[in-house]
């Protein structure tokens, strides 16, 4: 598909209603067509790995649904760090963060390091996006070694304390992505998690409090052949 294909056809799928319900989930972007997740993973696989046309989708058309499929569209070896801190600094809404994060950036081969640089960050869904890419990372990346995974908890405990609810949420999340990963992993995570739930800090202590509730669940608990 062609530029103008993918902006026919936003316009020609959008929802003006849907766009505006978007708001209940805490997603405002600048500009969205208000189109749902699975119409966007269709036309993604429809036009597969296209950069070029990724990359226009991200920067020129700009709306909410256009970066989804230019994330899932783009070649994560095309991908440069340059480029992903461009799109990075675009990133106005936690759906087009986590999207970017999910199906695109864990992939590339310097996504712990956008992971070490982006946590320092103060831009919120900058540093959203590192503790995403932590997820992603934990969640999906089957050659990451347990040593690698457990290197991320210290910026999960460093930033547990930010307050924004962006943040700490995908800091949660994090966190319990690598207790999920496997037995040893859950022990290690959980260590972590009651050393954090000792904090001052009241949102370093959900976040520690949350994922000690899930991570010690009968479910995650047979999954991980813990019980």
């Amino acid at each position: 598909m062609t530029f103008e294909e993918v902006v026919t056809w936003l316009r020609e799928n959008a929802s003006a209603e849907f766009a505006a319900g978007m708001a209940h989930f805490g997603i405002r972007p600048a500009s969205a067509y208000g189109i749902r997740m699975p119409a966007l993973h269709k036309i993604a696989r429809k036009i597969g790995v296209n950069h070029t046309l990724a990359t226009k989708l991200w920067e020129e058309e700009g709306s909410h649904e256009a970066r989804v499929i230019a994330a899932e569209t783009a070649d994560p070896q095309q991908m440069t760090r340059q480029l992903a801190e461009q799109w990075a600094t675009t990133l106005d809404n936690w759906a087009t963060c986590d999207s970017l994060c999910m199906y695109l950036l864990w992939r590339t081969p310097f996504a712990a390091e956008l992971v070490e640089v982006w946590s320092r960050r103060d831009e919120e869904f900058v540093k959203r996006a590192a503790f995403a890419l932590i997820a992603c990372i934990a969640w999906k990346d089957e050659q990451a070694g347990d040593d690698a995974i457990a290197a991320f908890l210290p910026l999960i405990t460093r930033e547990a304390h930010d307050r924004r609810p962006m943040v700490r949420k995908a800091v949660n999340w994090a966190l319990r992505q690598i207790g999920k990963r496997n037995a040893a992993l859950n022990a290690r995570t959980l260590a972590a998690a009651y050393a954090l739930r000792e904090s001052r800090v009241r949102s370093a202590r959900w976040v520690a409090s949350n994922a000690i509730r899930e991570l010690e669940s009968a479910p995650v608990r047979r999954r991980l052949g813990l019980s």
